[in-house]
């Protein structure tokens, strides 16, 4: 499928990647998201908590929030709130293994590539209503997700959806990482996650579910350091190198088979080249590649007499025309 030509425009002060991604980072708050808590007890002994927006619908857009996000970051509140008050459909934003405000009872938290745990949210919801329709929204690493699950849930035997929408995503983890290790900017914005993972990882020592020397925790100064002393053993990959590998998605997007729509931002400061899939969006009829000029990082703040954010209108348009 040709690319799409994006409709998206920013007002020149907003055009700026880094102001499009540190505002709403730090100052975005939505209200009126009236969430119910459910539990998802999973098999291996874990738990996934999930906040749900029911709308009475028989239509279910689940929501994947990126690294160390939540159902209450800003995108994920803003999406259920369209969605729900302006689709009329339900949502379930689920939050990935101890970002829910509550450890998680494993080893691991979560990676780029937990199918696992998303198709877990979605056998509950279903067993909990039969949706006619199922789609899914992820946003930076839950976009890499969302994207790995709309590519491989066919040969991985997991519960089907209609579509996928997914924004800012570092579908290429290991050029990502390595462009925001060459820079000041790229550091503070990594260590911006790293605050949380090192202290999530530290509880978990003390917890004796982990059995690492907490000042190793303490001393990973870059994702790379941590993924290799954490995310990769605690979830079988042999090493960082073979995480990134194995766990990103454009590796698999030309096996897309449902229509999804992958939108980046060319000014976006985490992306590299990688993860704007030209050629197999060209190649691959399900696959929808929207390139802004501007948007920065799950930003696409706009101006209409209000500050508002183009990405859920787009979403919802998106998933209307797939239905």
């Amino acid at each position: 499928m040709p690319m799409v030509e994006s409709q998206f425009t920013a007002p020149s002060f907003m055009s700026n990647g880094h102001f499009q991604t540190i505002y709403p980072y730090f100052f975005r708050k939505v209200k009126g998201v009236d969430y119910t808590r459910h539990r998802c007890e999973l098999l291996d002994g874990d738990f996934i908590d999930i906040d749900l927006v029911d709308a009475n619908s028989d239509t279910l857009v689940v929501l994947s929030h990126g690294l160390e996000g939540s159902s209450d970051t800003g995108y994920i509140r803003g999406m259920a709130k369209h969605l729900s008050q302006v689709n009329g459909v339900d949502v379930a934003a689920w939050n990935m293994r101890s970002c829910s405000g509550e450890l998680n009872r494993k080893s691991s938290f979560y990676h780029a590539a937990s199918c696992d745990d998303l198709n877990a949210v979605i056998e509950y919801m279903k067993e909990k209503k039969p949706y006619k329709k199922v789609h899914i929204i992820g946003f930076s690493l839950g976009g890499n997700l969302t994207a790995y699950y709309a590519s491989t849930f066919e040969e991985q035997k997991l519960n089907p959806v209609d579509s996928a929408v997914i924004f800012s995503s570092t579908i290429h983890l290991e050029s990502t990482i390595k462009k925001l290790n060459k820079s000041q900017i790229g550091n503070f914005y990594s260590e911006s996650f790293l605050v949380t993972m090192r202290k999530k990882a530290l509880e978990k020592q003390k917890q004796g579910l982990l059995d690492i020397d907490p000042e190793q925790i303490k001393a990973c100064k870059d994702f790379v350091e941590f993924d290799e002393l954490i995310t990769a053993p605690t979830n079988g990959f042999k090493d960082a190198k073979d995480y990134y590998e194995q766990a990103s998605a454009v590796n698999v997007l030309h096996k897309v088979r449902v229509p999804t729509l992958l939108i980046q931002a060319k000014d976006d400061p985490f992306l590299t080249k990688e993860c704007f899939p030209i050629r197999n969006a060209y190649r691959n009829k399900n696959l929808f590649l929207e390139v802004t000029p501007s948007g920065g990082h799950v930003g696409f703040m706009i101006l209409d007499k209000k500050l508002q954010f183009w990405g859920e209108e787009r979403a919802a348009n998106f998933i209307k025309e797939v239905a």
